[in-house]
């Protein structure tokens, strides 16, 4: 999806379907205990917030592209990734971390210093 990109560069990313814009990026979510990827929470057009699975989204030339609108998951879920997880913005050092394929963020070196 975002090989090699920042979590940050998600942030106010535009989520389309078949061009269609759906919503933005509002929050990157993080898994608990390791740093990777859980998904990402999205603003969507209706105002609701939804939860899109980091494994379900690809990065297109004009925003975060999706096969179907099925992959935003309802508040239900989207209170259950915010309950086990953590956004982001809570854990500033990956903000510049770079993504892998399968959501794992990797800390550069020069980071470390």
């Amino acid at each position: 999806m975002v090989r090699g990109q920042t979590p940050s560069t998600l942030l106010r990313a535009p989520v389309l379907t078949r061009g269609i814009r759906l919503g933005e990026v509002e929050t990157v979510l993080l898994d608990a205990e390791e740093p990777r990827i859980l998904g990402l929470e999205v603003h969507c057009g209706d105002g609701a917030n939804r939860f899109l699975p980091f494994s379900t989204a690809r990065r297109g030339a004009h925003g975060i592209e999706i096969d179907s609108t099925f992959t935003l998951l309802d508040s239900r879920e989207l209170e259950f990734y915010r309950a086990h997880g953590r956004p982001l913005t809570s854990v500033p050092e990956l903000a510049e971390a770079r993504i892998e394929p399968d959501g794992a963020l990797v800390i550069p070196l020069s980071a470390h210093r």
